[in-house]
Formats: C-alpha cells, structure tokens, sequence
C-alpha cells in the first residue's frame, strides 16, 4: 500500500506567514493533484506550545538564525511560528483535505523540537509509523516543507524505519539558510536511501 506524507503545508510556511519559506505555496497544487493517486494520505504538522524550544524568542538575547547547543545537540532557532490553535498553524486553506485520513502533530512538547514527521529529537514517536504498519503501509512518498529541514527528516526516518521511500522533489521547497541546504538535503536523502523522483513520475 503507498502513502502520501504531506509535510508541514501550515499557513506559517506560506508567503505572508510567520516562518514563510520561499515559494511554499507553489507545493499545494502539486499536493492536490497527487492525493487521488494514493492509497492513504498523511499529513504532518508544526503544533507548537508559545514558549517552545525551538522559537529564538524562548532563549534571551538570541535571534531567528542563531544555532543554540543543546542537551539534545544544536538546535537553530526560529521566529514564532505554528502556535497550537493559532491561524498560522492550520494547514494551508487551498490544500484539499478531503483526502488526508491521518494529521501527525509534532513539536508539541515545548522543550524538545521534531522536525520529523515520524520522531521528535528525544526519538520519541508521533505515532504515525505505528498508523502507516497497521494500514499495511509499504511504501512512502514524501513532498512539502522544508526541504532542508522537516522533508528531509521524515524521508530520512521514513526509509530507517523500512518504508520503501520517495521524495517528490518538484514537490518541495527550502528554507535555504545557505544557498546550497536544499541540495545537500537532496543528496543526504540519497545516500541514506531515499529514492528521489518528480511529480511527473508519480
């Protein structure tokens, strides 16, 4: 059975959003285009408390960008963004959400961040691997936001957990912090056994 994994498709990710990542509403038509092909849909979503580890404005004397050591390893730090029950925490009003059978909250616990859809940093489960087995889920094709950061987590743990896994890469869009993070994501995702296609090839 294949699965679609939506990854993070928030109003906070979108031009005008809190965290907006460059070009992230160009991901929804693909993303409604793609749903009818697959067997389940999933989407994954930032649920953040207002003082979560991961907002710079949690750490004093820190700004959006700064990278802070923790016990978990460094953590980049971000604005404000995907506040539980806020607007810019829902997903995107123009994705069709008829289709989505599962939404897979993340970050929820203010001191550890998740950029995975599948794990928080403490490797605690979301519990949307054990959803993907019990459906009889084998394969997992992943698109969203951001490349470089959350699509590249859940493609990552979504292969290490033994999902067959694809990245719709056409289908996603980076933070790009530097200039080269969504390719190097790209081929991080490669070498860890992440098979990458385009939408056309879905």
């Amino acid at each position: 059975m294949r699965a679609l994994i939506l990854v993070d498709l928030q109003n906070d990710f979108l031009p005008g959003g809190a965290l907006a990542v460059p070009g992230g509403d160009e991901v929804i038509p693909l993303a409604n285009a793609l749903q009818p092909r697959f067997d389940l849909v999933a989407a994954t979503k930032d649920w953040h408390p207002p003082d979560h580890v991961s907002f710079a404005a949690t750490h004093p004397n820190h700004k959006p960008g700064d990278v802070v050591m923790l016990r978990e390893g460094p953590q980049v730090l971000w604005p404000v963004h995907c506040v539980q029950e806020s607007y810019g925490a829902r997903l995107a009003p123009s994705l069709d959400r008829q289709r989505i059978d599962r939404e897979a909250p993340k970050g929820s616990d203010s001191r550890f961040d998740s950029y995975s859809g599948f794990f928080d940093v403490a490797q605690r489960s979301t519990g949307l691997a054990e959803y993907l087995q019990r459906q009889g889920v084998d394969e997992v094709y992943v698109l969203g936001l951001a490349t470089d950061y959350c699509v590249k987590a859940t493609a990552i743990d979504a292969a290490a957990l033994g999902f067959k896994t694809w990245l719709i890469e056409d289908a996603c869009r980076g933070v790009n912090l530097r200039p080269d993070d969504s390719q190097r994501a790209v081929e991080a995702m490669r070498a860890a056994g992440v098979n990458v296609i385009q939408s056309q090839d879905v």
